[in-house]
């Protein structure tokens, strides 16, 4: 790779954060550019507390990635570009569609209408994007083979039947790792949204000549995720549930999964896409390639808590919600020989152990529910399930 600076979008958000301390490792100087919501770092944003801000290879800039003047400021600066920044959330993505659309759609675009429009140095793209366009992603019917289910529709939903169906024959079928080839069927705003920045990235940096990689990143977490936000990232909302000893709520009947990867995986995926061009042009799958359900999950971190709080398997059900993911990885193995290093139980211990360190948090789930059974993306009154 070139020498040159690396611009982070959302840099000093939980993937940005991780990626710079990465790329400082690395001997490579960073701008990190993010807009510090509230929703986020809070009301008062504690720059120090990071580790990042007074670095001598680190730059901060507070802007606004939907605002051109704020990309004219940090572009010119710098030769590369990792944008990270968006707004996240699938629930709260239904009823905040405006917002959603401005920042991430809306934002991706005021990158490329500079780079279309203006002079600059930049030499390659990376975008951190979403296995959420996938929709329900790829099953395997026994008489059609591999399919790619619609949407769950709510009635059937309302019902308790949880798993989709073939679309072709209308058998059962078994989730199973969905490649970067698969149908993309969004099934949130959010989805929609990113889904929308891909497309966005692909067409025009082709037309610029400009290399991109898109990385489809599956549920991230790790050690500095967001504790305060209540619409992004479960492993967070169940942690500070424990810690304040309420009863952790498990959606539908707590066997829905999905594919957990530690940020510092994703963090040596986006180095190996800067510093290789076998990726050029390509969309990466980022995951572990295995699958865990919540109740698992749940499961596990109560052990790592030292918690007796229940688990109750609501019956609940949030619409826009997939039932299973799982990331093939065949072709981020074969273009940057990327190996998942980090397995859940290391990564779940490495992630209660800085929790512990962090203050306890209000109770933010209960408002955030309460937003959507206001709007109708989740049904009151569910049946109460036996515990797990």
């Amino acid at each position: 790779m070139n020498p040159g600076k690396i611009l982070i979008t959302g840099g000093l958000g939980f993937i940005g954060r991780h990626v710079a301390e990465l790329l400082i490792e690395q001997g490579r100087q960073v701008l990190l550019f993010d807009n510090l919501s509230p929703q986020t770092h809070g009301a008062f944003p504690q720059l120090a507390a990071n580790g990042l801000a007074g670095h001598p290879w680190v730059e901060i800039y507070r802007g606004d990635v939907r605002h051109p003047g704020d990309w004219e400021k940090v572009l010119p600066e710098v030769r590369y570009v990792v944008h990270m920044a968006a707004e996240t959330g699938t629930a709260q993505s239904m009823y905040e569609i405006a917002r959603y659309t401005e920042a991430n759609v809306g934002g991706t675009a005021a990158l490329l209408n500079f780079l279309a429009n203006r002079k600059h140095k930049i030499s390659k793209i990376i975008l951190g994007s979403s296995r959420s366009v996938y929709g329900e992603g790829a099953y395997r019917c026994a008489q059609c083979g591999l399919v790619y289910p619609p949407m769950r529709c709510e009635e059937r939903l309302g019902s308790g039947h949880w798993d989709p169906l073939c679309p072709a024959c209308g058998d059962s079928i078994e989730a199973t790792a969905t490649p970067e080839d698969a149908t993309l069927a969004p099934a949130s705003i959010y989805a929609a949204t990113k889904l929308a920045q891909e497309n966005l990235v692909r067409i025009a940096t082709r037309a610029l000549g400009i290399p991109a990689v898109i990385l489809r990143m599956q549920n991230v977490y790790g050690e500095g995720q967001s504790l305060r936000n209540p619409y992004t990232g479960i492993l967070s909302i169940f942690s500070n549930q424990l810690r304040l000893g309420n009863t952790l709520n498990l959606y539908e009947d707590g066997q829905e999964s999905r594919d957990f990867v530690h940020v510092s995986d994703v963090a040596r995926t986006v180095a190996l896409a800067l510093a290789a061009e076998a990726a050029d042009g390509y969309t990466l799958n980022v995951g572990s390639g295995c699958a865990t359900t919540i109740a698992e999950v749940a499961f596990l971190l109560r052990e790592r808590f030292g918690s007796t709080a229940d688990c109750v398997v609501s019956g609940q059900y949030r619409l826009g919600d997939i039932r299973h993911a799982i990331a093939d990885l065949t072709v981020i193995q074969a273009r940057l020989g990327f190996e998942p290093l980090i397995s859940l139980e290391e990564g779940l211990d490495r992630f209660a152990a800085w929790v512990k360190t962090q203050p306890v948090e209000p109770d933010r789930l209960a408002r955030a529910t309460q937003e959507l059974l206001k709007r109708g993306l989740m049904p009151e009154g569910a049946p109460q399930l036996p515990g797990v």
